[in-house]
C-alpha cells in the first residue's frame, strides 16, 4: 500500500507544504527528498504499485499541500498530477529516465510504445514544469515525447559527498561496475560485456555489485573467468568501500539519464570508462576514457588505459563532480523552480 509520511521542515524553511510522490527508494529519489524537506514541508508519498489499489491517499495528499513534486512520468505521478490540476495545485515533473527514453534495441522506454507511452505522455502534459536531470533527458522529451522546451528546465542532479578526500593508499587494480543483475541490465548496462571483460584482464579484479532480480545471475556466473566477483545486494557502507578499491569504475551502457553511479565512484578517485551512450559525457567530461563501443574488446583496452592514470588524474575526477553536481546549485535551483511553479503559467 501507498505510504504518505509527513517530514518536519528545518530551521529557516518555506512556508510551503509540499507532496512528494514517487514509486521507490533510489538513492536520486532519496537526495531530493533530502533537499525538499530541508527547504519545506515534506509530505512523503510513497507508490510502489502501477496502479493505486486507493485513490484515497492521492486524494489527501493533494488536497492537503500547496504543490505536487513528482519523479518520472509514469502511472504513479499520473494521478498525482491529475488530481493536482483538479484542485488547482501547482505541479512539478522529474524526468529523464525510462520515462522519455526509446531504446529498442535495450527494450527499454516508456516511448517506444503502448499504454506506457500515453500514460507518461499525460503526465507530462499535466505538470506544469518539467525538470530533466541532464542535457540528453532534456532533448529525449524533445525528440521522443514532444514536449515543448519552454516548459522545460534543465536541473542536474546534485551528488552527496561521502568521502570527503581520497585515499591515501593506491587503489587496487579492480574494475567496478554497479547494476541490478536482471536479463535487460545485462545488454542495457553492459553488464554482459563487462563480465566477459574480464577473461581478457586475468590480472585484473572485476567486481559487480548489485541484487540479483532473476536468473541472469546463472547466466553471467557460467561465462564469468576466476577473477570475477558478484556481490549480489551490499549496504551503502559497503558500497562506499568499493568505491575507495577500485581504481576504474565501468559503465558500458546502451543508455543513461545520467549516470548516478558513474559521479559517485569519480568522487571516491575511480577512472570512469564508459561509451559515449546518454548523458555519460556530461558526467565524465575530460576525466575519463570512452570505450569505441560496448563489446569486451574494447572494454578491456579502455580499462588498461585507465589503470595507467595518475593520482591527479583521480583528483580531476573527483573534482568534476564537486564542482558540476553539487548539492547546493539542486537545492538552489528546485527552490527557485518551486517558488516559481506557484505563479500559474510561469516558468523559470
Amino acid at each position: 500500500m501507498p505510504v504518505c509520511k509527513r517530514f518536519s521542515p528545518q530551521a529557516g524553511t518555506i512556508n510551503m507544504h509540499v507532496l512528494f510522490v514517487h514509486t521507490g527508494n533510489e538513492q536520486f529519489v532519496k537526495i531530493d527528498r533530502d533537499l525538499l524537506s530541508a527547504s519545506f514541508t515534506l509530505q512523503d508519498l510513497h507508490v510502489p504499485a502501477r496502479f493505486p489499489r486507493s485513490l484515497l491517499r492521492y486524494l489527501r495528499g493533494v488536497a492537503r499541500t500547496d504543490i505536487v513534486f513528482c519523479w518520472f512520468a509514469s502511472w504513479n505521478s499520473f494521478w498525482a498530477l491529475l488530481l493536482a490540476r483538479a484542485f488547482k495545485r501547482p505541479s512539478i515533473l522529474v524526468i529523464g529516465g525510462y520515462d522519455v527514453a526509446n531504446v529498442p534495441e535495450a527494450h527499454y522506454g516508456h516511448q517506444r510504445g503502448g499504454p506506457s507511452r500515453w500514460v507518461s505522455r499525460w503526465a507530462m502534459g499535466l505538470a506544469r514544469i518539467l525538470l530533466p536531470f541532464s542535457v540528453y533527458s532534456l532533448q529525449q522529451a524533445l525528440d521522443n515525447a514532444g514536449i515543448a522546451p519552454q516548459r522545460m528546465r534543465l536541473v542536474y542532479l546534485g551528488i552527496p559527498d561521502s568521502f570527503g578526500a581520497l585515499p591515501q593508499v593506491p587503489s587496487e587494480r579492480m574494475a567496478l561496475t554497479v547494476g541490478n543483475v536482471a536479463w535487460p541490465n545485462l545488454r542495457r548496462k553492459g553488464l554482459e560485456p563487462f563480465v566477459r571483460a574480464a577473461a581478457l584482464l586475468p590480472d585484473v579484479h572485476f567486481v559487480l555489485v548489485g541484487a540479483w532480480f532473476d536468473d541472469s545471475i546463472t547466466y553471467l556466473r557460467s561465462i564469468a573467468s576466476p577473477n570475477v566477483t558478484f556481490t549480489g545486494w551490499i549496504s551503502d557502507e559497503e558500497l562506499r568501500a568499493c568505491y575507495l578499491r577500485a581504481s576504474v569504475y565501468v559503465q558500458a551502457s546502451l543508455h543513461e539519464g545520467f549516470g548516478l553511479s558513474v559521479a559517485e565512484a569519480m568522487l571516491a578517485g575511480c577512472i570512469p570508462v564508459t561509451t559515449r551512450a546518454g548523458a555519460l559525457p556530461e558526467v565524465v567530461g575530460e576525466c575519463g576514457v570512452y570505450t569505441e563501443s560496448s563489446d569486451p574488446d574494447s572494454i578491456s583496452r579502455a580499462i588498461v588505459s585507465a589503470l595507467s592514470s595518475s593520482q591527479s588524474d583521480r583528483l580531476r575526477a573527483r573534482q568534476r563532480v564537486l564542482t558540476e553536481f553539487t548539492l547546493d546549485r539542486r537545492r538552489q535551483m528546485i527552490d527557485q523552480v518551486m517558488k516559481s511553479a506557484q505563479i500559474k503559467g510561469h516558468v523559470p
